[in-house]
């Protein structure tokens, strides 16, 4: 073993022969010593990767070294570590690049990055997405116009979606709040069925506003909605078209 690996725990090293590794599939391109720095690696300006160094990317004398099952194997050379990596057809994946010395794992990387992606992509497709409606209401709304502007935003708390009510005070209007209060006040029980008073009705300038969260989440509407359909298309399918059925012949 190289006087300088210093190591902790059962992990045998290889010793290394010439410094050389041989070559096979996974690590045709490892080797002990580090390859030169390029130009391009020491433009500063150069864009920074934000995937970890591997194998011989690893440009550092020595790293402590953790082995696949997460066990310390110690501080080792850098040579030493391509090596183990090496016979055990495993990568040498930097993890802590800005310990002393850096930190690196002995893993399939390939299958790491793959497990990583779907891991992410499951996240994103789990994630509850926050969408704020807005209704704009005038302090002396007509019956008919309220009505359809309920209606709204009950479509919108039916979908999990929360609801900003903004009542627009013009003129003379700005002297009276309280009927743009009693409005907001009269919108919210007529909806608590669906949601209820997130934001209590404010003076924002000309405006008054008031924000409605839905009572179900948006993936439980999304749930139900989905539900609701499957149950219209199993009820289509099952009823009998008028087409489709055939007469008996009348003698």
């Amino acid at each position: 073993m190289a006087p300088h690996a210093r190591r902790a725990g059962h992990f045998a090293l290889p010793d290394l022969e010439n410094g050389l590794c041989s070559a096979t599939p996974r690590h045709d391109r490892v080797c002990a010593k580090p390859p030169a720095r390029t130009a391009a690696d020491r433009n500063l300006g150069g864009l920074i990767s934000a995937e970890p160094r591997i194998n011989d990317r690893i440009r550092v004398p020595e790293v402590r070294l953790v082995g696949p099952n997460g066990e310390q194997v110690g501080i080792v050379s850098i040579g030493d570590a391509l090596k183990l990596a090496q016979e055990s057809d495993l990568d040498l994946v930097e993890v802590a690049a800005t310990a002393r010395p850096p930190v690196c794992k002995l893993m399939d990387y390939g299958k790491f990055k793959y497990e990583s992606a779907m891991k992410a992509r499951e996240a994103r497709r789990n994630q509850a997405y926050t969408i704020i409606k807005e209704i704009k209401l005038r302090p002396k709304i007509d019956p008919h116009d309220y009505e359809t502007k309920k209606g709204h935003v009950v479509r919108f708390l039916k979908a999990g979606d929360k609801v900003k009510v903004t009542i627009m005070f013009r003129g003379r209007e700005q002297s009276r709040p309280e009927l743009g209060f009693r409005l907001l006040q009269r919108l919210a029980e007529d909806v608590t069925e669906l949601g209820f008073v997130e934001s209590q009705p404010k003076q924002d300038g000309r405006n008054m506003i008031m924000v409605i969260g839905p009572h179900k989440k948006k993936a439980e509407a999304k749930a139900e909605k989905a539900a609701a359909k499957a149950r219209r298309d199993e009820d289509s399918a099952d009823s009998p078209q008028g087409d489709d059925q055939v007469s008996a012949p009348q003698e």
